[in-house]
């Protein structure tokens, strides 16, 4: 299976790259929303990842912009953010077509669970806290 992992934090990006490749998914990465998207357009992934907030263009915007290209892709919001300044940034997420969202930190079980329900099926052991 082909994911997409956006994030701006290199740490996160790689740890997740790492966890999914391990689980024999192909992984591609990008920094923020705008670079991501020439990435999708390049290689036509089956699920994204992405954070919400980052330079460029966020993640929101991002996950729009994929709705519109190609509707039929799962999208897994995650957000550090939590609320703050009265925003639900996850819930906003939803709201504007994420397919699942997580907040950080979680296990590494837990996003590969999420996976799963996509019928990616895969397990594996850590925790992404960034």
């Amino acid at each position: 299976m082909k994911v997409l992992v956006i994030d701006d934090d290199d740490l996160v990006r790689y740890t997740l790259s790492r966890i999914l490749q391990r689980n024999g998914h192909h992984v591609a990465t990008a920094s923020d929303g705008k670079r991501a998207m020439a990435v999708f357009r390049d290689e036509r992934p089956d699920v994204v990842i992405t954070d919400i907030i980052m330079p460029e263009q966020e993640g929101i915007e991002t996950i729009l912009k994929i709705r519109c290209e190609r509707p039929e892709v799962k999208i897994i919001a995650i957000s550090g953010g939590g609320r703050s300044h009265n925003l639900d940034y996850l819930g906003m997420a939803e709201a504007f077509g994420a397919d699942d969202v997580i907040a950080k930190p979680f296990e590494a079980e837990e996003l590969l669970s999420r996976l799963a329900r996509f019928d990616l099926g895969a397990s594996s052991a850590g925790e992404v806290t960034t």
